[in-house]
């Protein structure tokens, strides 16, 4: 990666970093030497970081002290991939559940500052996790090793279309920053980045892109099917445009396809989480994604909880390896993925082949338009104790809002998540709100969706 912020007035080049960015630099060096490394090397460092993240747990997150006992472990030894295996799986629910004893009672005072992240990923299930200033660090040396694996040209215009909160970035116009973001900035002199939310529907998009006349566009799976499907129809291109690069979804092979066709760039895609950021990268050689090692070590369970052979498909669980502030101890996400194999490219990482993980659907509007429903960034708990929810679209005009709640609601908590919840749907829906105990009814694949939309196609 080419560096060209300097530090210092009067050295421009070779430029001298701050204390931040050299810090940044370093993760990348150090990125690139082990990527290549033996894979038992890799693992043995892996084990060797989490058994400090296992140790610090142990003494002083009252959630893991029991459990980790259980699992044979005693201050100050050194874990062991067997050992690892026996500790109990941390779900989305322990996570809902113990919130408070998974803070860590004590922090020493080098992890830095911390910071609250909340995510209901695609699970439905909203939780709120903890990071420190080390974790938002590795986090954009990640960010900064997948442009520079990809080799984009940051000095070109990124256009991401996502979901924000309202009031940010809201169509028509939604935003400009100066900058690609605080990791790019921090080494490189980069284009402009334009932001817009995913509350604008296909042809504001649409629109939109036209005249940011984009080197690269940001969003997710779904809506970038929609906007295929409309610049197909139109037989128009995005003139400029790089590539496509993906987050917080599956990506199909037919995705992948029409992309090219359609706009004449690939997907690259990224998949991580808001618990545990930059989990594995998509490798610009083989299409497999590589997992990000330095920062996690990731398993892949078949339904006995072994773990899979390569070509296998099972549940991911996670480790994050620097999280002192909240430890994820094999942290089940709630996605498959399929186990890959070894990479043409060289790295030793270990590779997932695919994320098998969930699609959502998109809202079709009574209009005829279509648009992401942005439901997994409402604040339920802050209105009602839900414990877990679901929207089913029946209709151009009905959705069924599916529950789980640790009590029964009152008619005015039901109003206000009712109004809420057609905020955010962009149109006055008419909501049935049914209510289940335990857990929300799966499809037969075991798979579930935030949002399903089940009005027939065509």
């Amino acid at each position: 990666m080419r560096i060209t912020k300097s530090s210092v007035p009067g050295v421009v080049w070779p430029a001298l970093p701050d204390a931040r960015t050299a810090r940044l630099l370093a993760l990348l060096w150090q990125f690139e030497q082990c990527e290549c490394w033996p894979i038992g090397e890799t693992l043995d460092h892996q084990l060797r970081q989490l058994s400090l993240i296992v140790d610090h747990a142990w003494r002083h997150v009252p959630f893991y002290r029991e459990r980790l006992e259980m699992a044979g472990w005693s201050a100050g030894q050194m874990l062991t991939l067997e050992q690892l295996r026996r500790i109990p799986v941390l779900t989305r629910r322990d996570l809902q559940d113990g919130v408070i004893a998974l803070r860590s009672t004590v922090l020493p005072q080098q992890f830095g500052d911390v910071r609250e992240s909340r995510s209901s990923g695609s699970t439905g299930q909203p939780v709120l996790v903890l990071r420190t200033a080390i974790d938002g660090l590795l986090w954009q040396a990640n960010a900064l090793r997948d442009h520079q694996w990809h080799g984009r040209d940051q000095t070109l215009k990124l256009a991401a279309i996502r979901a924000v909160a309202p009031g940010v970035a809201d169509p028509p116009q939604g935003a400009i920053a100066a900058g690609w973001g605080p990791a790019s900035e921090a080494v490189c002199a980069t284009g402009p980045a334009a932001l817009l939310s995913l509350s604008a529907d296909i042809n504001t998009q649409v629109d939109w892109l036209r005249r940011q006349a984009p080197g690269y566009l940001l969003t997710y799976p779904s809506n970038l099917m929609a906007l295929l499907d409309h610049f197909e129809a139109a037989r128009e291109r995005l003139p400029g445009l790089r590539a496509v690069l993906t987050v917080g979804e599956t990506v199909s092979l037919r995705l992948r396809q029409q992309c090219r066709e359609v706009l004449g760039v690939d997907i690259e895609d990224v998949y991580s989480s808001q618990e545990l950021g930059y989990i594995a990268l998509q490798c610009p050689v083989s299409g497999q994604y590589h997992v990000m090692a330095e920062s996690v070590l990731v398993e892949v369970l078949d339904a006995k909880g072994q773990p899979c052979a390569p070509g296998e498909t099972g549940r991911l669980v996670v480790c994050s390896l620097h999280n002192h502030a909240m430890p994820l101890i094999r942290y089940e996400l709630g996605d498959y993925a399929t186990v890959g194999h070894s990479c043409a490219c060289g790295r030793t990482l270990p590779t997932l082949e695919r994320i098998a993980g969930r699609e959502r659907n998109m809202l079709r509007l009574p209009g005829g338009g279509q648009r992401w429903p942005t439901v997994g960034l409402l604040p339920y708990r802050e209105v009602a104790p839900v414990r877990r929810f679901q929207m089913i679209q029946h209709s151009l005009e009905d959705v069924e809002v599916r529950l789980v709640t640790d009590r029964v609601l009152s008619a005015t908590e039901e109003s206000q998540l009712a109004r809420m919840i057609t905020e955010a749907l962009g149109h006055p829906f008419r909501l049935q709100f049914a209510y289940f105990e335990g857990e929300l009814p799966r499809p037969a694949n075991g798979k579930f969706e935030e949002f399903v939309c089940a009005i027939p196609a065509g």
